[in-house]
């Protein structure tokens, strides 16, 4: 279910359990990956008419957008207003077909990382695929060339190194959802493992 966040300077701005940090610390799970540009691309696949793969270059050329958006952790920190540039995802959506069985993404990740989303989820106006934060490119330790940052969930689903996108009829649980994670991760409810019932209580 979509929350409304609440707007700069508000005092409900960060999650229960939450505290903020000024700095992005890296959390990941297995090294940085080295990345070729003439090796790289990112696929959209699954339930789509026709699956597409994009190159480096094409997807540096789709249209880019600037956005302020929050980013909550699961191991409790927050950081506001952090300047994402890159791909709306729904962009992407514009270039291909889903068929009417759609309705989840699984996020296919390098060194067999996955997550997933509800395909609502993933539409939303906030979610993109990033490559540039604060001003500058994406640091590699922070997921260049492609970071998927969905603010209205935990830092988890906003998967690092991202290479495909798969359009499913059904869920799929990914890394840390089959480890004990939240299937949602909603902050606002403390939707952080498996046995947390979502009410509302008040990857990085």
């Amino acid at each position: 279910m979509s929350r409304t966040i609440p707007p700069a300077g508000d005092p409900k701005r960060v999650p229960p359990g939450q505290y903020l940090v000024s700095k992005f610390p890296v959390l990941s799970y297995g090294p940085t990956p080295p990345f070729d540009p003439a090796k790289w691309d990112l696929r959209l696949l699954g339930e789509v008419r026709s699956p597409l793969t994009l190159d480096y270059a094409r997807y540096k050329a789709l249209p880019r957008v600037e956005q302020l958006s929050d980013f909550h952790c699961v191991t409790t920190w927050s950081r506001l207003d952090n300047r994402w540039h890159g791909v709306r995802s729904i962009e992407l959506l514009k270039l291909v077909e889903l068929t009417p069985r759609a309705r989840f993404v699984i996020v296919w990740c390098e060194g067999d990382y996955t997550t997933n989303l509800p395909l609502e989820e993933f539409l939303a106006e906030d979610v993109m695929v990033a490559d540039g934060l604060d001003g500058r490119p994406l640091e590699p330790d922070h997921g260049f060339p492609a970071r998927l940052v969905v603010p209205k969930l935990y830092g988890w689903k906003s998967a690092k190194w991202v290479r495909a996108l798969e359009f499913s009829a059904v869920d799929q649980p990914g890394f840390w959802e089959v480890r004990g994670y939240h299937n949602h991760g909603d902050p606002w409810r403390e939707e952080r493992y498996d046995d947390d019932d979502g009410s509302d209580s008040g990857q990085t």
